[in-house]
């Protein structure tokens, strides 16, 4: 594996974003129902009940109620958990364009679930990013 960077710059000018194939669901079930089954990417306990992002065939083969239908991006650059400044950067760019995104912090790699009627441009909108990064690098 590589070295996680700390560099924000670098951070961006290595940035390579994919989209995964297929379309995402998040839903929210009570606390105490049995999720054991399901294929989810991410489980997340508060207080009104259990966050899960699934594949959204999942979700209706389950028979929940999908509150965003989304496409997954990864980062594919191995950042640091503790590099400040990514999530600001590509979600203020992906914000000026009007494009939600919601993100999920992984060990190696960061994940932005945005609108599925939205994920073209918003990969455009990240390697957009990583171009001026890129070009801003001092000589």
């Amino acid at each position: 594996m590589s070295q996680a960077l700390t560099d924000l710059q670098e951070i961006l000018r290595s940035l390579n974003a994919v989209r995964e194939p297929g379309v995402y669901a998040y839903v929210s079930v009570p606390h105490g129902s049995d999720v054991s089954t399901l294929p989810y990417l991410a489980y997340f306990r508060e207080r009104e009940g259990i966050s899960l992002i699934l594949p959204e065939e999942a979700a209706h083969q389950a028979r929940l109620p999908i509150l965003f239908r989304c496409a997954w991006i990864s980062l594919t650059v191995h950042s640091d958990l503790e590099a400040a400044g990514l999530t600001a950067a590509f979600s203020t760019a992906l914000s000026s364009r009007g494009i939600s995104c919601n993100v999920v912090a992984a060990a190696y790699h960061d994940h932005i679930f945005v609108p599925l009627h939205r994920a073209d441009e918003a990969l455009e909108c990240l390697e957009a990013l990583s171009r001026t990064a890129q070009s801003n690098i001092a000589p």
